[in-house]
């Protein structure tokens, strides 16, 4: 017999417990761990959480020549980008997987080698992530660009210089981008309508850290000037809110009551006022937030997502799964990805009465509206949810089914929970720290 450790069986019923600590940002962390390849001196990041993504660009960078080792308090890691150096086209392939992050290598490989290549890339289903808009902007800086068979071969013949660049959208992953090749390139560069998440501040003190001139306006505009030489830094990583919030869900999800040490509020406010719009009830203390179903019924609401001050879209899934337990009709409009709301057929499966839309429900019209993607939900409730057999789509759709494997009658299969752990730390330990029935089943073989 062995254990299949891809497939978790789940005994719903019971409400989550206990204390749960998260650590640094899943959005964060890789990114300020390919900054330090910007640098001639070693780089210092703490409150690193051990997922995929952050074993995937240690193995990348350490491809490349950058030292990666742990530091002297747990989750510190201390990286050393003095010999940095080109790697194995095969090798870089087989370890970015299915991760996204190498194309973040682009600009720092540019600036430290002069080229750079790019294997074909992976991540989430959840809608369109143009990775060409990647390549758009690195050619405004002066890249140029080959298409080989294996991936793509980049090069800076003239080197990188400022530019001015307009997103069409505040993209997180092109904001970072930008950031990240700008702080070495000749000159400055201006980006308008940027990405101004926490995760993408946090980002900017680290490349300031480090000696870069970066200035944001309240407008969505950043002004990078370049450099010609940054150093080390030395770094916590703000808390992952997304986690925080996921675990909140949970809470509602499942009528328990959830620690969340290092959640921050400054970070989750717009998640905290639909959480007790909800009837979702919540204590914040200098070390973290309690989040806990006070008892009676919860409140249905009209929710749309959208990029930050918005309510984050990856906030969405796990508290869809709360709503299904809301009296009345709670409106979910999508706006930033247009599939992200695939993952609610399973939890209909299960007993919950969700209904999809093409048309921008519950108030503005969004970029998706014209395009027929089904980006709008009706939730009906409360419904009984049961167990069932569910298959993982994506990160957060992933960690939204166990919420409701938890908080319906009877056994679950959860399938593919491997790709839980590209970005919740731990989370089986920490399931079972809430008293939740899991197990792995056993397989013959």
């Amino acid at each position: 017999m062995s254990v299949n450790d891809d497939v978790l069986l789940v005994h719903g019923g019971n409400p989550l417990e206990g204390e749960i600590r998260v650590r640094g940002a899943k959005n964060l962390v890789p990114k300020a761990m390919v900054a330090a390849l910007l640098g001639s001196a070693p780089s210092r990041l703490r409150n690193v959480p051990d997922i995929r993504d952050v074993r995937v660009v240690r193995g990348l960078l350490q491809l490349h020549g950058v030292t990666v080792r742990p530091g002297e308090e747990p989750g510190e890691l201390v990286l050393d980008p003095t010999h940095v150096e080109s790697a194995n086209v095969a090798d870089i392939d087989a370890h970015a997987g299915s991760s996204r992050i190498p194309i973040l290598f682009c600009g720092p490989l540019l600036h430290r080698l002069g080229h750079a290549f790019i294997p074909g890339l992976g991540g989430c289903d959840i809608g369109g992530r143009p990775i060409d808009f990647h390549f758009d902007v690195l050619r405004q800086f002066g890249a140029v660009i080959e298409k080989r068979a294996d991936g793509q071969y980049l090069e800076a013949p003239k080197g990188l210089r400022g530019t001015k660049i307009r997103l069409p959208y505040p993209s997180v992953g092109a904001t970072e981008q930008v950031l990240l090749t700008a702080v070495l390139a000749e000159g400055v560069t201006e980006l308008s309508n940027a990405a101004v998440e926490p995760e993408i501040e946090d980002l900017i003190c680290v490349l300031q850290k480090m000696g870069a001139i970066i200035a944001m306006d309240t407008d969505r505009t950043i002004r990078i000037t370049g450099v010609d030489k940054l150093g080390g830094y030395a770094h916590r990583a703000l808390p992952d809110r997304l986690e925080a919030a996921s675990w909140a869900s949970a809470a509602l999800a499942t009528e328990g009551n959830i620690y969340v040490r290092g959640a921050q509020q400054r970070s989750m406010m717009t998640f905290l006022n639909t959480y007790r719009k909800v009837g979702g009830a919540f204590e914040i203390d200098d070390e973290g937030i309690r989040f806990w179903h006070p008892g009676g019924q919860l409140k249905s609401i009209a929710l749309e997502t959208d990029v930050h001050p918005g309510f984050q879209t990856d906030w969405q899934q796990p508290l869809v799964v709360a709503l299904t337990q809301a009296t009345g009709l709670s409106i979910i409009h999508e706006t930033v990805y247009e599939s992200r709301l695939g993952f609610t057929s399973a939890l209909n499966q299960m007993g919950a009465h969700i209904q999809l839309y093409r048309e921008c429900l519950g108030g503005s019209h969004c970029r998706f509206g014209q395009l027929n993607f089904l980006h709008s939900a009706v939730v009906s409730g409360p419904t009984k949810l049961q167990g069932a057999d569910l298959v993982i789509p994506d990160l957060r759709g992933g960690f939204s089914y166990l919420i409701a494997a938890l908080a319906a009658q009877g056994t679950s299969r959860v399938h593919g929970i491997e790709l839980i752990n590209r970005g919740y730390e731990n989370f089986m330990e920490k399931l079972v720290e809430l008293g939740a029935k899991v197990e792995l089943p056993q397989t013959l073989g």
